[in-house]
């Protein structure tokens, strides 16, 4: 976790108790040591942010002090606690971490009535951990890696009838259908673009390459492809 966000997540902790917070607590709730929680908020204090209390009593945020409320709807800010519970039943470790941070930083501003209102939402998408889907979790992450930086991958990869064959593609984008996920890439054995299923795919290796955005084979000419009824699930 970011410093910075650390001391976000330290401020909305705070924010709104009628009791001191001990240093303990938070330093259990962000996974650091008291030594770190001690600083950060002797930092927080000089930088004006008014925390009062003092290591080994507590912390409380002075009242008055609250943050702006974002102007968010009940309506909307169910749908971004929806979308957040999706993304950490269904995507990989790394945006589904992003994906909770990025809803704490919104609760922190928003007024109670908002607050209770996300907490209530009957939608869920539960989490089933286990040794298979953390495992998938992780190859999620290291294909949303390989398309953020460009880098080519080879696969070797069992098409729906079974049929086995060694590819190397330029990954350009992940999608999820409901329950299934796909990667659009370029896939250089067939030169065109192809959908592939990241659960039949046995092996998966970064070349090494870093390719090069290329107009017509670049996620513009995929999107478009695709929007065309382009078949090229594999």
């Amino acid at each position: 976790m970011r410093r910075a966000d650390r001391l976000f997540l330290i401020i909305h902790a705070l924010r709104g108790r009628r009791t001191a917070l001990p240093a303990r607590n938070l330093a259990e709730t962000l996974g650091v040591s008291l030594r770190t929680i001690y600083r950060d908020v002797a930092d927080l204090q000089l930088s004006g942010v008014p925390i009062e209390g003092e290591a080994g009593v507590g912390y409380v945020l002075r009242k008055g002090a609250d943050i702006p409320p974002l102007m968010f709807t009940a309506d909307e800010l169910e749908s971004l606690v929806v979308g957040t519970r999706f993304v950490r039943a269904f995507a990989g470790e790394k945006l589904a971490t992003g994906a909770q941070a990025a809803l704490l930083k919104i609760e922190a501003v928003l007024p109670p009535e908002l607050r209770e209102r996300a907490a209530r939402t009957r939608i869920y998408a539960p989490m089933w951990r286990n040794e298979r889907t953390i495992e998938f979790a992780a190859r999620i992450d290291r294909l949303h890696g390989a398309i953020s930086g460009n880098r080519v991958l080879r696969l070797d990869y069992r098409d729906e009838a079974g049929r086995a064959s060694a590819r190397e593609v330029e990954p350009l984008c992940l999608a999820f259908w409901g329950g299934k996920w796909t990667l659009g890439a370029w896939c250089r054995l067939r030169e065109g673009f192809r959908n592939f299923r990241p659960d039949r795919i046995d092996t998966l290796d970064e070349t090494g390459e870093v390719f090069a955005t290329v107009a017509g084979r670049d996620l513009d000419a995929y999107l478009q492809a695709v929007r065309g009824d382009y078949g090229g699930l594999e």
